[in-house]
């Protein structure tokens, strides 16, 4: 499917939504909702067709015609069931004014006085305009011309008719039942014509089929064609003649068939005579569609849409028929007879028997959800479906059925058709909501979120938030679901302008941007590993982060981007600090912190998170602290002046002491130091890796700077000796942190430790005390 018919329908629907109070307007024949949609799938046909595009298949093309053609549907009938029709009299009514009304004038009177009528004609009246377009004969320039011929030729020569052929020219001269023919160029002449006849009766073109007779020289066919057309003389109906009307054909201002149904008759007789070719008899029942010729009528449907069209046609003309007779049939169809008691009453049609009729009329074309056809989509078509559902006024459990069939993995999500399917029924719910129809709100869910998920396998990410937004209370959930699924292939930039998209289709962008972070999250923690046994080791070379690990870390990106979500930003960053420094990864750990904004430090409650925020901070500064030590001792070089080594021995020096003290104060304040009353709380025990983890490092990596640098600064030995007492310090229990089987161990420290004595003791005298008493 083209990229920009996705677009174009969400143009469409952006239009009229903006409209969703001006019902005219959503149902306008041009500019509505249903005839843009139409536009554009014949639009799209038209480009497929025109071979610009190789790859289509003819199933989509079909799926997108058969679209097209449903909107139509939608078209025709809407505005039949969503506005309040115009005042009629009924039938009685008008016979009671006007024995002598036209029988055309009596006939849309009974439409009128039924709701179904009425919209079955609508019906066949869009099955005309989608019909296929008729096929024209070669053009003759004779009547039976070949025939002629020969018989002629006989003549003249003497020798006689050709045996077989037919001596006659009357349009009955074949069928007497004598076995006589036409000549074979004729005869096939006859047959294309009576099936272009057919084809054009099919299309309601009954004025170009008349024509088509009178260009054959058969004007009798014409008269048999124009006799279907009820009789009309709008200067004796209670109507308001229409400016310029005038009938050239008739001076007498009056037109159609006075004596319909004699001809009826006629024509059923003829239908139903097995003499007749069977293209002659297809026609006939074609012009005079009842009970009786429906089996004549049927062997000429090809599609799913003849045979739909058989079927309304016979259901229209009978209740025409019957209406008519319970009425007398007015003047015209029964003349005298039907003047002699006028004293009808005006009253509303029989309630019962419309009843009864509808029932009928509803079992009749529900039969054809099972109908065999011949040619293009079978019944059970997804669009085929969809309009015998349209026609009975059931989308209700329609988009039910459809919604289950998505949910069961009935529709193959990778054919061609599924697409245009499932875009046409997410259309639909949202065109039925529009105008004020009921949907079910499951099914309409479970639609909408198919066609997110097209949208989404087409790249058209724009258009996502516009359609999530139709989901109601569901919205937020499945357009943070949409963010969720960007991973990775989306930078910075791009993921503020989708968060952003939210704001334009009425979302809750504070809602759906903490929702995104947090369903990332989860997500990333579903592939993760726990944070549980050894712990890990922070001196080794770390790899690069995966990318689970980097998704995790740019999940914090969608509540960063508001201040409304900063303190839903602390929290997230909190959980993913804890497992980022729980995991060893300190560089990842330090590249979130540089993520978030200054106003996070600002934010003070809840006071433990606050707190915990505040003591990750602390631990970062102080482990930049260590690196800036040892790249200012790197910097020492043996060909260094006087001067420059004063300087260089004062930053150093400056540096260590600033650590020591960070260190210090940082392990003296109960630094991610959890709450006891909860020791089985899952943040509790992240907390208490972390300290096992970071509280060793430093006390090591504190003692080893002090250690390594007493060649420069003399007194820092006599510093790391003495800050074995803070680490033994009952009131701190920095011990406690050296416990764990699997991290830096209390030998390991003691060793060091040991290490520092002996240095103190070389540097003259056996008092072991004297480095940290001078």
């Amino acid at each position: 499917m083209s990229e920009s018919l996705y677009a174009s329908c969400a143009q469409v629907l952006a239009q009229c939504q903006a409209l969703k109070d001006d019902l005219p307007a959503l149902l306008d024949p041009v500019s509505g909702f249903a005839p843009k949609l139409r536009q554009l799938c014949r639009e799209q046909v038209d480009e497929l067709e025109s071979g610009t595009t190789s790859d289509v298949s003819p199933v989509e093309l079909e799926a997108l015609r058969m679209e097209a053609n449903t909107w139509g549907l939608l078209q025709a009938l809407m505005p039949a069931r969503k506005t309040e029709p115009e005042h009629h009299l009924n039938p009685r009514s008008i016979l009671k004014q006007n024995p002598f009304t036209p029988t055309l004038t009596f006939a849309q009177a009974i439409m009128h006085a039924s709701p179904l009528l009425t919209e079955l004609v609508i019906v066949r009246e869009w099955l005309h305009e989608t019909a296929s377009s008729p096929q024209h004969p070669e053009a003759t320039t004779g009547y039976w011309k070949f025939t002629k011929h020969n018989v002629m030729q006989g003549l003249r020569t003497g020798r006689g008719t050709r045996e077989g052929l037919v001596t006659e020219f009357d349009p009955d001269a074949v069928n007497r039942g004598e076995g006589k023919s036409l000549a074979a160029d004729d005869a096939a002449f006859e047959k294309t014509l009576t099936q272009s006849l057919y084809s054009f009766v099919r299309a309601g073109r009954l004025d170009e089929a008349v024509h088509l007779c009178r260009k054959a020289h058969q004007p009798w066919r014409a008269a048999s064609i124009r006799g279907s057309l009820l009789f009309q003389w709008r200067a004796i109906a209670n109507e308001q003649c229409e400016e310029g009307f005038e009938d050239e054909d008739d001076a007498e201002g009056w037109q159609g068939n006075r004596r319909r149904r004699l001809w009826k008759s006629t024509c059923i007789k003829a239908a139903l005579n097995p003499n007749l070719s069977d293209p002659e008899r297809v026609l006939y029942a074609a012009l005079a569609p009842t009970p009786q010729t429906f089996n004549v009528l049927k062997s000429a449907c090809r599609t799913w849409e003849d045979h739909l069209w058989a079927q309304l046609s016979i259901l229209c003309e009978e209740k025409q028929t019957a209406e008519m007779i319970k009425l007398g049939g007015g003047y015209w169809e029964s003349g005298l007879e039907a003047l002699k008691d006028l004293s009808i009453p005006v009253e509303d049609a029989d309630e019962k028997e419309e009843e009864e009729w509808e029932k009928e009329a509803t079992a009749a074309l529900e039969t054809l959800g099972g109908v065999n056809v011949d040619d293009g989509p079978p019944a059970d078509n997804a669009f085929h479906v969809s309009q015998l559902a349209i026609v009975l006024d059931r989308t209700h459990p329609l988009l039910e059925t459809f919604a289950a069939g998505l949910g069961d993995g009935i529709y193959d999500s990778e054919s061609s058709e599924y697409p245009t399917m499932t875009r046409f029924f997410a259309h639909l719910c949202l065109f039925l909501q529009m105008i004020d129809l009921s949907v079910p709100p499951l099914a309409t869910q479970v639609i909408l979120e198919a066609y997110l998920q097209v949208l989404e396998a087409a790249g058209q990410r724009d258009l996502i938030a516009m359609y999530a937004g139709a989901l109601g209370d569901n919205a937020v959930e499945r357009y943070a679901m949409f963010l969720t699924s960007l991973d990775l292939s989306a930078d910075i930039k791009e993921r503020r302008l989708a968060l952003t998209r939210a704001r334009e289709h009425g979302l809750d962008v504070d809602r759906v941007a903490t929702v995104t972070a947090e369903r990332t999250i989860e997500k990333a923690f579903e592939l993760l590993l726990q944070l549980k046994g050894p712990l890990p080791s922070i001196i080794t070379l770390q790899n690069p982060p995966s990318d689970v690990e980097t998704l995790l870390l740019r999940s914090i990106e969608w509540t960063t981007f508001m201040e409304a979500t900063y303190e839903t930003a602390l929290e997230q960053a909190t959980v993913i600090l804890r497992y980022f420094l729980g995991a060893g990864r300190v560089a990842l750990a330090r590249g979130l912190l540089d993520m978030l904004p200054h106003e996070l430090a600002s934010i003070d409650g809840p006071e433990e998170r606050a707190t915990e925020y505040l003591h990750y901070r602390q631990f970062f500064n102080v482990w930049s602290l260590l690196d800036r030590v040892v790249e200012c001792q790197s910097l020492e070089a043996s060909l260094m002046n006087k001067d420059t080594r004063i300087a260089w021995l004062k930053d150093y020096k400056g540096l260590i002491d600033h650590a020591y003290e960070s260190i210090v104060k940082l392990l003296t304040s109960d630094w991610m130091l959890p709450d006891q009353s909860n020791p089985a709380d899952h943040r509790h025990r992240e907390m208490l890796r972390i300290r096992q983890i970071y509280v060793p490092e430093l006390i090591l990596r504190l003692h080893v700077m002090l250690y390594s640098s007493r060649d420069h600064i003399p007194g820092n030995l006599r510093v790391a000796l003495e800050f074995v007492n803070i680490v033994a310090d009952s009131r701190y229990k920095l011990y406690d942190d050296f416990l764990h089987p699997d991290g830096r161990r209390l030998a390991e420290y003691l060793g060091v430790v040991r290490r520092a004595v002996l240095a103190g003791l070389g540097s003259g005298g056996s008092d072991p005390f004297k480095v940290v008493s001078s």
